[in-house]
């Protein structure tokens, strides 16, 4: 004899096992986007002028490289000769890399004039700093926690007994150690350096390049966006008699 209970709850199973199959249909579905993440890549972190150089190197390849600009006279106005603000940003990157990209096309065989020519071309360099106010979590770079693991555990073995099986872990320290000159700190700051060139109204050559750099190096990208410590006010105070 079946309980009345049962009887009932028979139907409501039911139908409760009809609702969960029917959302298995539905199981890879969301009402809105689910945050991922791009493939693993790296980014360069500029923290020397020599990286500039190795900017410039590459820049005047392109340049050279390029059939609608290798052959023409090609003009890196001098930075007092820009408005603030257009083609460059100021700071000490705004006068090396023009020097350094000069070098590089004389060099490499490219007509550099000092004075804009006729049939000639203009070559215009552009800084934007990107600063990332709220980025979240990011994940450290692959083996960092293996590596971090693997220090702690050979610093605690107990002197004088090397017998532990940590001692394993020694060549995987040595592997870190190796290895942990190309880690870097991201920051929160990059730049986009675009290099063009252009004759009238017409972009011939563009080239741009994305870097990591130190929040305290914004002055050499961008000296008018670092923030100016407030003046104090002064007041004299004369005496009268």
């Amino acid at each position: 004899m079946t309980h009345p209970i049962a009887r009932y709850l028979r139907p409501v199973g039911l139908g409760l096992a009809s609702l969960m199959l029917s959302g298995c249909f539905y199981a890879s579905t969301s009402q809105a986007p689910i945050a991922t993440t791009y493939p693993y890549s790296e980014q360069q972190k500029m923290q020397a002028a020599q990286h500039w150089e190795v900017l410039a190197q590459h820049e005047a390849a392109g340049i050279l490289s390029s059939e609608r600009v290798r052959f023409r006279d090609l003009h890196i106005a001098a930075p007092e000769h820009e408005q603030y603000g257009s083609y460059y940003s100021g700071g000490e990157f705004e006068r090396g890399f023009r020097t350094l990209l000069t070098s590089e096309l004389v060099s490499g065989g490219g007509s550099v004039t000092t004075q804009p020519r006729a049939n000639g071309a203009t070559i215009q360099i552009d800084v934007e700093v990107v600063e990332h106010r709220d980025r979240g979590y990011t994940r450290p770079p692959f083996g960092a926690y293996t590596a971090l693991a693997s220090g702690i555990a050979v610093a605690s073995i107990p002197l004088g007994n090397w017998s532990e099986p940590a001692l394993a872990l020694i060549p995987a320290a040595m592997v870190a150690d190796t290895t942990s000159g190309s880690w870097t700190p991201k920051g929160n700051e990059e730049i986009i350096i675009t290099t063009q060139i252009v004759e009238q109204d017409q972009i011939l050559y563009s080239s741009s390049n994305i870097y990591y750099i130190n929040s305290g190096d914004r002055r050499q990208y961008a000296p008018h966006r670092v923030p100016r410590t407030p003046t104090t006010p002064t007041v004299s105070i004369t005496d009268t008699w």
